[in-house]
């Protein structure tokens, strides 16, 4: 199954992941994280694949953080409620966010992406 690349087209290291994968002939599907975030379901996945805290998860320098002000509550938050907001808005996920079936990236680390894709 090909892996869901949630991106944001306006967004400029989303579009240097696209290009890192197309250079390196890797299929899969884009889908506008902004106007289709990712699933409730799907950001568990996210949890467990990537292993990374849920902190880790969020667009830290976007408009939706700040004006959510989620640098004060985040570390109040339980995971449900986290995830609960990283679902009702696509801005507030830290941006590319790769989803495969075993297996999570978040954010463009080209290392990381050269190990899974190159």
């Amino acid at each position: 199954m090909k892996p869901k690349v949630y991106q944001y087209p306006k967004c400029s290291t989303c579009r240097k992941a696209i290009a890192f994968l197309d250079a390196n002939g890797a299929e899969y599907d884009a889908i506008d994280i902004v106007s289709r975030p990712p699933s409730k379901k799907e950001l568990k996945e996210v949890l467990e694949r990537s292993g990374l805290p849920i902190r880790k998860l969020f667009n830290t320098s976007g408009q939706s953080y700040r004006d959510g002000k989620f640098g004060d509550k985040l570390e109040r938050m339980s995971e449900a409620e986290a995830i609960d907001a990283l679902a009702a808005d696509g801005k507030l996920i830290k941006r590319p966010l790769v989803l495969g079936d075993d297996y999570a990236l978040v954010g463009f680390d080209e290392a990381a992406y050269r190990a899974r894709f190159g």
